[in-house]
């Protein structure tokens, strides 16, 4: 009885083992299934791609997060946008129906354990611990800029304002360091007005190629559809500078007692407006560039510093309040303004809806189409209709008279339906012609139109008589005018304008030498930073016009015709000597390719100072520059081109310590090492309070560090000699100090770099400050070589010197 039941028990066991793995089976295969792009889109695996871009359009339309306010929109639109980047990609697509695979870097078959990872999901195991996502917080949709919307809408708006676009992608260890200063930068830059982009390189390559990015993280600014690398280190100060140097260099104009009538009489030469802006600051505010730059076809901007003792004048008659920022804005009228805002925060849209309710004179002149299509709309809806009012004058003075009183009568009459315009004969024939019936106005004549469609179909009245601007003539206006508003079919005739000439419009020498200007600072940056990818065909074009020269042409002038056949052969040597030479060149130059278009320089405060030193990991070494408030820009320019071929090396991190906020931690570090009879050679940088331009070489993990004293070139009348020595005779004299006792080593050291300062220079002028640094490049050599002194230290001392780290 009891074997019988055993038999049946090992009967069934083979039963509830297949059910067992059946279930398990639905369990690990059913999480793979939320990832399938064929299921996402909702179409067969046969399905053409006509029909997968059809699906796709679809459900982009019913998810997309500005349509669809249901919380999951967003996961749901990332997962239809990757989906179609898998299907639509014919390589990506044969890779996931052969092997389940979802991206170019998910290695092949990996999507086959997808379920025993979402079936581990109860611990705390999961795919997050191989990768790096990025963080929602900051790098959310809203950023992420796509080819097509960037052709259709970034590309266009960059000539309203810059944009400032961060290249990175998923597994960029680089991108994740420089997040925190890009993140401050973008917080302070954007209500500003500056466009913010982020472009994948994971998934954006083709748009990628066009900004001419191949690698992350990268920083490109935008201004006029022309773009621009960023090279130095990720600092927000270093970025704002960099935006504002993208702008063009004349967008406001600095107003003083001396040319302040001038700027504002200029108004009808220009055509435009004038803002003035009142402040107290030295320097132009960006904001206020960034508005000049969106409104520069419009409007006139200058600047006045309230705190200059030459505008006394200018504040007076105006009677301008000192306290806060004031906005003045003329028209016609340079005595006294249409317009006045002030306020002590200036805010961008504060900003930018005072500007565009003044972008137009009281009678503006039609110089252009633009200016046209902006001061007379085309007619949308009844509510919407304006009307244009429209003077044909000459430019004489026999005008002049008629001219004003049409000014005039146009600031009596504002209305919300009206538009006061005039327009020369002789610059406009075309338009003139087609209102005026090919006739030649011997005087003046007035026009009322209202434009009926974007080819330039109007309906039009001309006031008859003429306009010579007396009393009967803007009585008689005034009339019509009423009789339009009360009857709108009161524009008996129609004609189609033609387009109107720019009189505004630089010659085309003009925009023929901005244009090469422009390309030539192109070559120049990426020649300057090695952009070999966009310079080799140009490059080839350049070699290869030069090599035809010198075979033909050199070569035939000095061969005589007898020997022109026995020479044939010897040409051939001279591109063989060049491709050698060519090679050994680019072997050398070559020898450290930088990873990166830029150094990352952290600055070592209260909260990085543990992580990038005290706990830094084994082998890795972090170089410290000490500078102070007034030498930081110059050193910190510096010191990222002197450490620049070295940026590609993973075991060394960058760093900068400010001594006039931790002004204690140089001389308790070396007070330390002198304690501990390692550094004599230190004790006359104990004496000097200055350590601006010391670097320091921090191992954390072994507690021992190099320094890197600076170089005083100007005092050195043989600087470039010992230079020159020095460069010479570096490894022989490292391996004979390698031998020496460590105390002979850094007195040797300290002797040979001459880096000690001279007594009496201790205050150096900004071109020693800009010098100090010189000789970084050969000691980061020495540093690699492993050949530089070492001074131990017993422990860490902590930047608030309360206490130290062991």
């Amino acid at each position: 009885m009891r074997s019988g039941s055993t038999g049946r028990d090992l009967r069934t066991c083979p039963v509830l083992l297949a059910i067992f793995l059946l279930i398990f089976n639905v369990r690990v295969v059913k999480p793979t299934s939320d990832h399938d792009p064929y299921r996402i889109l909702g179409v067969s695996r046969s399905a053409s791609q006509a029909e997968i871009k059809r699906a796709y359009k679809s459900l982009a339309r019913e998810w997309h997060p500005d349509k669809n306010k249901d919380p999951k929109a967003e996961d749901m639109f990332i997962k239809i946008s990757k989906s179609y980047e898998i299907l639509s990609n014919e390589e990506r697509r044969s890779n996931f129906d052969h092997y389940g695979q979802m991206d170019d870097n998910q290695p092949f078959g990996q999507s086959q354990h997808q379920g025993f990872r979402s079936f581990h999901n109860n611990f705390y195991f999961d795919e997050s611990f191989f990768h790096f996502p990025r963080s929602r917080d900051f790098a959310d949709s809203k950023y992420m800029l796509r080819h097509a919307q960037f052709n259709s809408d970034v590309l266009p708006d960059s000539y309203k304002k810059p944009y400032l676009i961060k290249v990175t992608s998923e597994w960029c260890f680089a991108c994740i360091h420089i997040e925190p200063a890009w993140k401050e930068t973008v917080q302070e830059l954007e209500p500003l007005g500056v466009g913010i982009g982020i472009v994948d390189l994971s998934y954006e390559r083709r748009l990628a190629n066009q900004l001419g990015a191949h690698r992350a993280p990268s920083i490109i600014g935008l201004v006029n559809g022309r773009v621009t690398f960023y090279h130095q280190a990720v600092v927000r100060e270093h970025l704002r500078q960099f935006v504002e140097d993208l702008l063009p260099q004349k967008l406001v104009a600095r107003i003083n007692d001396n040319n302040y009538m001038a700027f504002l009489d200029s108004w009808h030469a220009e055509n435009k407006p004038s803002l003035l802006l009142f402040d107290q600051i030295p320097v132009v505010p960006l904001l206020y560039k960034l508005t000049a730059f969106a409104y520069r076809d419009f409007v006139r901007f200058g600047y006045v510093d309230q705190g200059e003792t030459h505008n006394i004048k200018l504040l007076r008659q105006f009677n301008i309040n000192t306290y806060a920022p004031t906005m003045l804005l003329f028209k016609e009228d340079t005595e006294k303004p249409v317009d006045i805002i002030q306020a002590r925060g200036m805010k961008k849209p504060i900003m930018d809806e005072f500007v565009s309710n003044n972008k137009f004179l009281q009678v503006p002149r039609l110089v252009s189409q633009q200016l046209f299509d902006e001061l007379c709309p085309v007619k949308q809806f009844h509510r919407r209709r304006k009307y244009c009012v429209l003077l044909i004058t000459g430019e004489d003075e026999a005008f002049l008279p008629g001219n004003k009183a049409f000014l005039d009568f146009a600031t009596v009459n504002k209305k919300e339906v009206l538009r006061f315009a005039y327009v020369y004969q002789r610059q406009q024939q075309p338009l003139c012609q087609a209102l005026l019936h090919n006739q030649v106005a011997v005087s003046a004549q007035v026009v009322i139109l209202e434009r009926r469609s974007q080819t330039g179909r109007v309906q039009y009245r001309s006031v008859s008589s003429g306009w010579n601007g007396s009393e009967e003539d803007k009585f008689h206006l005034y009339e019509q005018l009423e009789l339009l508003q009360k009857d709108p079919t009161y524009l008996s005739s129609d004609a189609t304008l033609p387009e109107l000439n720019n009189e505004m419009a630089p010659i085309f020498f003009i925009r023929w030498m901005n244009a090469a200007y422009d390309y030539i600072i192109q070559m120049y940056d990426d020649l300057l930073y090695s952009n070999w990818r966009e310079m080799m065909p140009i490059l080839s074009l350049i070699f290869s016009a030069l090599f035809i020269l010198f075979g033909t042409v050199i070569i035939q002038a000095f061969s005589e015709p007898g020997e022109s056949k026995p020479r044939n052969p010897k040409p051939k040597e001279q591109p063989t000597a060049q491709t050698e030479e060519d090679a050994s060149s680019r072997a050398s130059t070559s020898s450290r390719p930088p990873k990166k278009d830029f150094v990352e320089v952290t600055e070592l405060t209260d909260i990085t100072y543990t992580s990038n030193l005290v706990k830094l990991r084994p082998g890795h070494i972090n170089v410290v520059l000490v500078l102070t408030n007034t030498s930081k820009n110059a050193l910190l320019r510096k010191f990222a081109k002197e450490v620049f071929s070295f940026s590609g090396t993973h075991s060394l991190h960058f760093s900068f310590l400010n001594a006039d906020k931790h002004r204690h931690w140089m001389p308790s570090l070396l007070g330390s090492a002198c304690s501990a009879g390692q550094a004599e050679s230190h004790s006359d940088d104990e004496e000097s309070s200055d350590y601006s331009g010391h670097v320091l070489a921090l191992n954390g993990y072994k507690k021992y560090f190099c320094h890197f004293r600076p170089v005083f070139t100007g005092d050195d009348a043989n600087d470039s000699s010992s230079e020159t020595s020095f460069s010479s005779d570096s490894k022989r004299k490292s391996r004979s100090r390698s031998r020496s006792s460590s105390h002979s080593r850094s007195r040797s050291h300290s002797r040979e770099d001459g880096a000690m300062p001279k007594r009496g220079s201790s205050r150096a002028t900004s071109i020693e400050v800009h010098h100090k640094l010189d000789r970084l490049g050969l000691w980061m050599e020495r540093l690699m070589e492993g050949t530089l002194p070492r001074i131990q230290v017993p422990v860490w001392p902590a930047l608030d010197t309360s206490n130290t780290f062991s």
